[in-house]
């Protein structure tokens, strides 16, 4: 296991839904102390995985679902992508796992909390989808309904090619829908996405409470999960 081919298959027979892969030369404008070679100084190749998130959690009038989702999603593949680096290094190859939801630091430059690697900035890396206005991923298979983990590896994989659609064109639904106006130029808010998305506990345990860019997307859910759009989705879309 130490192609491309090989380790795309292995992810599949292991229930990943995607897989794609970067050179580390295409990440020259990661922030400093955030390149895949601050992690690992050895680094050629990243290795990103997805999995489908149900696109059913979108259409229930509670936010536990999603919740449950995110964070199962997480531990399934935190639990894949350490397993891997396991086999992998049993061929005499080094490959190490980020997480997939933290944990982060702050970013001295610009205050903003990051994961030791963008896992959506390295999906676009991979030729797995694009970054929307939303700062989602959109993937033309699954839209933006994915869950992603990111692995660094010393192996020189064989790229994938770089996706080019363009889907965000003459559209701001996400920025207008944002109730605390985190979206738009010249970068999205985080702070105030994170404090509002991730304010949910109203006394209980932790849940998010809005994920509202990501649902009124056009391409939330890709050429998959098309025929469940609802129709006003379905119609900004075409």
């Amino acid at each position: 296991m130490r192609t491309s081919s090989e380790i795309k298959a292995y992810f599949t027979e292991h229930g990943a839904d995607l897989c794609g892969i970067a050179s580390v030369d295409r990440f020259a404008d990661a922030p400093s102390g955030f390149h895949p070679r601050d992690v690992l100084p050895g680094a050629q190749s990243v290795i990103v995985v997805a999995r489908r998130f149900p696109a059913g959690t979108l259409r229930c009038g509670s936010t536990v679902p999603y919740t449950l989702a995110r964070n199962l999603l997480s531990d399934w593949l935190d639990q894949l992508t350490l397993q891997f680096c396991c086999d992998l290094e049993k061929t005499g190859a080094v490959a190490v796992p980020t997480d997939a939801v933290g944990p982060t630091e702050r970013d001295p430059a610009d205050g903003r909390m990051r994961n030791i690697l963008s896992a959506k900035h390295a999906a676009q890396a991979a030729g797995l989808g694009v970054i929307g206005r939303n700062t989602l991923l959109i993937t033309p298979q699954f839209g933006n309904m994915v869950w992603l983990s990111a692995i660094l590896c010393e192996l020189p994989l064989a790229p994938d090619p770089l996706l080019a659609n363009r889907y965000c064109e003459g559209c701001s639904l996400c920025v207008d829908v944002c109730p605390v106006q985190a979206l738009g130029e010249p970068a999205m808010r985080q702070a105030v996405c994170l404090d509002y998305a991730f304010g949910g506990e109203n006394g209980g345990e932790w849940k998010i409470r809005c994920y509202r860019c990501r649902d009124v997307c056009p391409y939330c859910l890709g050429e998959v999960n098309r025929g469940m759009m609802r129709p006003s989705v379905q119609a900004a879309a075409d």
